[in-house]
């Protein structure tokens, strides 16, 4: 074997040992590290990271990196290699331009700007994160900047999340998307809520949950935008006589099942409790998901396990030959949340989904046992405005993405001030959805994601669900009816379907390439809207 290859392959093995264990310290940090222990953390993240760009940047590395490139040696690589090589000399070359004593500075900023986050949030005071965000905006801008000198800093980091992808492009379909959705959700509205007079004998608790809002805001579709907006002070007064509680250890057995059913390999993976759920891949046998649990609302669990299920099966189905290589990491977040939401709203969301295990659920959480199927499945797909992204239904969930995507062009393109931005998200959450919080908890605060740096993340997600209306079509001409592969209990059918038109290849291909493959096609929002409105249209007889 080429002498130089061979040296490559071990060095690429060893920097894949740091990010193993700098995973498992951004794991432990936010799940299970005592806030006196929090330091001890921190500075252990913050040193593994530096030696971790150390090797990133060493002379050594981009020696051998750009000898593999030279025509004779590029060409003798296999393909996997090719675009190993290809992609990490990229990335050297941008890190190479970043000063040690700045990614040091960097990276320890977003793990204490993380803390603050959540302490921010807790607390409903934005006040608190602010000094914190303008600090990672700041250096955030910095970083891109010695990364990409040349080019505009939006656009470099919509690029880091998803390959290839620009904001004209975004521009486009979320356009597209905006102009199909407005009808349809004045549709919705006119046509008045569905039927769900079978809870009404149920507990306050449980009416509350699957309709995602504050028992004292049962109002009629038409109210006002202000009648509609939540008032926490009356929610808190409510939550606190509510009667009934859903055991939070009876939400992680449902977990488990929602997890097993969708093919989730307990043996490749792990769970456990964070503030906001998320999913962190170690290896690909060792992909593991957390979950946040009320026990006011159990609806908001289920959901974000069959999310996070979604992107756990991807990271375990990766081919395992791609192990220390470019391929095993999936950097193109709209096609890692397309199989995310794929799981959690295509088929999570239909009757027939539930069919084969709502007995089951029943028989974790009793309360299910009073709520016939019809009901439940008309209850969690109720479509509203509502004010927290994670539990908003799949139609307005995308007015809350091309909010935050306007948000992150007015921080990185008009340069709005830090503490302009909670004024903004509420102006930006009455125009698109009509609604206004009431707290920076329910408004500005309510994600993770600017608190580490990850701007140019939240486009990914619409992204994703764009993805998701082409591959059900792609799907349904090859296997058939989905809700008849559901109904009969075959969903295993579907995950393998995933694991090997998408999940095998890793990040082999880019997320276009990916859709030309599986659709023939490329990115459009139509088929999105022609889901929205073929489901829709039959819920609420439009």
């Amino acid at each position: 074997m080429n002498n130089t290859l061979e040296q490559f392959k071990e060095y690429l093995h060893k920097m894949r040992q740091y990010d193993h264990v700098l995973t498992l310290l951004y794991w432990d940090l936010s799940t299970l590290a005592p806030e006196k222990g929090v330091e001890a953390r921190t500075n252990a993240i913050n040193y593994f990271s530096t030696e971790a760009f150390r090797l990133s940047t060493a002379d050594e590395y981009g020696e051998m990196l750009h000898t593999l490139s030279e025509k004779d040696q590029f060409d003798a690589l296999d393909e996997t290699m090719q675009l190993t090589v290809k992609r990490y000399l990229r990335d050297y070359e941008r890190f190479k331009r970043i000063p040690e004593d700045f990614y040091s500075a960097y990276t320890e900023v977003k793990t204490r700007s993380q803390r603050a986050w959540e302490k921010a949030k807790r607390a409903s005071d934005f006040s608190q994160f602010a000094p914190h965000l303008e600090k990672v905006i700041s250096m955030t801008k910095e970083y891109v900047h010695y990364m990409e000198p040349d080019k505009e800093v939006y656009e470099v980091l919509l690029d880091m999340y998803e390959e290839g992808m620009d904001s004209a492009t975004i521009d486009r379909v979320f356009e597209e998307l905006k102009e199909g959705l407005l009808p349809l959700l004045k549709k919705i509205e006119e046509s008045g809520r569905p039927d769900l007079s079978a809870l009404e004998a149920l507990s306050a608790p449980l009416r509350s949950a699957l309709n995602n809002r504050p028992l004292d805001d049962q109002r009629p579709r038409d109210s006002s935008a202000a009648d509609r907006s939540r008032d926490s002070e009356n929610a808190s007064r409510c939550a606190a006589a509510l009667k009934g509680t859903y055991d939070i250890q009876a939400q992680k057995k449902v977990q488990d099942m929602l997890l097993s059913y969708i093919g989730f390999d307990k043996d490749a993976g792990a769970t456990a409790e964070s503030e906001h759920p998320f999913t962190t891949d170690l290896c690909i046998g060792d992909v593991r998901v957390t979950n946040h649990y009320n026990e006011k609302d159990p609806i908001s669990a289920m959901f974000s396990a069959i999310h996070e299920g979604g992107h756990a099966i991807f990271g375990q189905n990766i081919d395992p030959a791609y192990e220390d290589t470019a391929l095993e990491q999936v950097n193109m977040m709209g096609l890692h949340e397309s199989q995310s939401r794929f799981f959690e709203n295509i088929l999570g969301r239909r009757r027939s989904f539930w069919v084969p295990i709502y007995d089951k659920l029943g028989g974790l959480l009793p309360q299910f046992k009073e709520i016939p199927l019809d009901t439940f499945c008309r209850a969690i797909n109720d479509v509203h405005p509502s004010m927290i992204r994670t539990e908003a239904d799949e139609v307005t969930y995308c007015l809350h993405i091309i909010l935050r995507y306007e948000m992150e062009k007015a921080i990185f393109r008009d340069n709005t001030p830090v503490d302009k931005l909670p004024q903004l998200w509420n102006d930006k959450m009455e125009e698109l959805l009509g609604i206004r919080p009431e707290n920076d908890g329910e408004g500005i605060l309510q994600d993770m994601h600017w608190s580490d740096g990850s701007f140019g993340y939240f486009p990914s997600y619409l992204l994703g669900s764009m993805y998701d209306g082409m591959f059900l079509e792609a799907l349904e001409k090859e296997k058939g009816s989905v809700d008849t592969i559901l109904e009969e209990g075959r969903i295993s059918e579907i995950t393998a379907w995933l694991n090997e038109k998408i999940h095998r290849y890793g990040s082999r291909y880019t997320s276009a390439e990916v859709l030309q493959r599986v659709c023939g096609k490329e990115l459009s929002a139509q088929p999105l809207l022609n889901y929205f409105n073929q489901k829709y249209a039959k819920l609420y007889t439009l």
